[in-house]
């Protein structure tokens, strides 16, 4: 008997943890060691309940068909990938400064010219 249909039948948990662990190993060879949201570095080292654990998540949301392909996951934190929320609060304020750094630039650009 093949080795994962054995530790499929005896211990299901383990063999889901392993694949998990595969999977996050490769998206972060591909993707780095950033959030794809919020782009703060992720913890490898947490266990997988933490919040600033990593997580492999969609690309495009509410898509489970594509679940196992690696081409469509991406690594984010637990707390970024929150269900039902699209950012945290620490990400919109992020997004905003950004925003308006971007616009300040502009308007000094505009104003040199």
């Amino acid at each position: 008997m093949p080795r994962p249909t054995l530790i499929a039948y005896l211990n299901p948990w383990k063999l889901q943890r392993e694949r998990e662990a595969a999977r996050i190993a490769v998206l972060r060879t591909r993707d780095g060691d950033s959030c794809a949201r919020c782009r703060r570095p992720l913890r490898f080292d947490l266990p997988a309940g933490h919040d600033q654990a990593a997580r492999a998540e969609p690309i495009v949301p509410g898509t489970k068909a594509a679940g196992e392909a690696i081409d469509h996951l991406r690594l984010c934190h637990r707390r970024c990938n929150a269900p039902g929320k699209d950012h945290t609060g620490e990400v919109r304020a992020r997004v905003r400064q950004k925003s308006e750094a971007a616009l300040f630039a502009r308007a000094r650009e505009n104003r040199a010219a």
